[in-house]
């Protein structure tokens, strides 16, 4: 068997999965934000040479995690390597993340390289089915969890995000290049005149996306964007959504009263 690469990007997840898997070696790109000491870092112009030294390290496997910013390119410093890629980077650089997402991916596979989702290197980061913290939901609360749902698989052609919130049936806000906490910014600065009160946030993948790069995550975090947004509900994608911190984020869940729910389909 050969040794995991984590490409790490910031926040907890590239800790937990070197807490899995100890002996993986840490890559980090030049500029990203990357809270775990990488064991090495690259421009990422130099994906070559990135390329190279995880092979010299014996690796033939690699898992993305963490958050990353698209990239600023400057083609004067491409290596060999990333000449490769560059037509079909370019173009994706104008469309959406999981376009981007696919050329990078597929120049790690041209080198060998077998893609590892997180979970499959940390299995118990994975959300279950059913309520998991909180107090359980009402009728309501299925309603508007089904309302999510159409609004998130309609929304999946567009590549816009993967998030949406919903209260009474109503769409307060939809994900987008932001992100999530920039969502729940958002909804907390809702006039009070347009709430019902409560609400909930769905997280769910988008459909057709690729799970071994961007799959859905939660943390104590979310939990505390979700308070100031008043909003009392969490529902996630079973088995489709990464728990970071999943300790701190159960026991915030609990102490502010917020429901976890793992929906299926």
């Amino acid at each position: 068997m050969g040794r995991l690469a984590i490409i790490a990007g910031g926040g907890v997840l590239p800790a937990a999965l070197k807490a899995a898997q100890p002996d993986a070696f840490v890559a980090a790109f030049d500029g990203a934000p990357c809270d775990l000491p990488p064991d090495a870092i690259f421009a990422f112009e130099h994906l070559g040479a990135l390329w190279a030294a995880l092979q010299e390290a014996g690796c033939d496997k690699v898992c993305f995690a963490g958050a990353m910013r698209r990239p600023s390119l400057d083609p004067a410093r491409f290596d060999a390597g990333m000449m490769q890629l560059a037509p079909q980077l370019m173009a994706a650089m104008g469309q959406g993340d999981d376009a981007l997402l696919r050329v990078v991916l597929s120049g790690f596979a041209a080198q060998g390289f077998a893609i590892v989702a997180a979970h499959e290197a940390a299995p118990e980061l994975l959300a279950p089915a059913g309520v998991f913290a909180g107090p359980k939901l009402s009728e309501g609360a299925h309603d508007d969890i089904a309302r999510a749902q159409s609004i998130l698989h309609t929304m999946a052609p567009l590549d816009l995000g993967q998030a949406c919130v919903v209260e009474n049936g109503l769409c307060l806000g939809i994900e987008t290049l932001q992100g999530t906490d920039f969502l729940l910014q958002s909804v907390a600065q809702t006039p009070s005149a347009l709430r019902h009160g409560g609400g909930l946030l769905m997280k769910m993948p988008k459909t057709g996306q690729d799970l071994r790069v961007d799959m859905p995550a939660i943390g104590p975090q979310t939990i505390a964007g979700m308070v100031q947004a008043n909003l009392r509900v969490l529902a996630v994608a079973a088995g489709q959504t990464l728990l970071l911190d999943r300790p701190a984020l159960l026991r915030a869940a609990d102490d502010a009263g917020v429901t976890i729910f793992g929906a299926l389909g």
